[in-house]
């Protein structure tokens, strides 16, 4: 996504959010490289469910070389033709792709002065984007840190109908180690998410 540079005071709350949304962004927008992994690597769980996620996939990542987290990739995402998985808003919707949740949402976007990068060519409703999209809202990338009601009705409208069933598939899937763990990170902090959004008044 196209940023725009801001100076604003984060809480540490929304700090550690916003950089959550832009790990799970990162590692599930390319294959994940030797310094990726090394520093997953170094990770400390903790004791909450998504404390035990994080330190799982530190685990998983300690013996999980290049080749490995790209044939996943790969196989996951890419195939032959197409992966085991497709991580698009408007597949999950709707059953194909380039559908109206992502009209929806360029409409969105475009409210929100949100624009897709110059070097991004898929559509902008994959998961990968729409995790970058929210931690940019949150720390300001776009203009202006955006308050927790318009990440709910953001996240509402364009993540929970999907993601939590997303990234339960990422975390089944069979061709999935690493990424599987990366599954059950996204599933966890999604569900907290969503539960956290539920007690805020519009």
């Amino acid at each position: 996504m196209a940023v725009v540079a801001r100076e604003f005071i984060i809480e540490p709350e929304d700090q550690a959010r916003s950089e959550l949304y832009d790990f799970l962004a990162l590692v599930l927008a390319r294959p994940a490289g030797a310094e990726l992994l090394e520093q997953i690597a170094g990770l400390q769980g903790g004791d909450t469910p998504l404390g035990n996620a994080l330190g799982a996939l530190a685990r998983v990542a300690a013996v999980t070389t290049p080749e490995t987290a790209e044939r996943e990739f790969n196989a996951l995402f890419i195939g032959l033709g197409r992966g085991e998985l497709l991580p698009y808003a408007s597949y999950y919707l709707t059953g194909f792709l380039n559908e109206k949740p992502l009209a929806r949402l360029r409409q969105d976007m475009a409210e929100r002065g949100i624009e897709r990068a110059e070097d991004k060519h898929e559509p902008e409703d994959n998961i990968a984007s729409l995790m970058e999209m929210m931690a940019g809202m949150i720390l300001g990338r776009f203009g202006k840190v955006t308050s927790l009601s318009e990440q709910k009705t953001f996240f509402n409208a364009h993540i929970e109908p999907w993601a939590i069933h997303f990234f339960t598939d990422l975390e089944a899937a069979g061709t999935s180690v690493f990424y599987g763990a990366v599954g059950s990170l996204g599933r966890q902090f999604m569900e907290i998410e969503a539960q956290g959004f539920d007690m805020i008044s519009n």
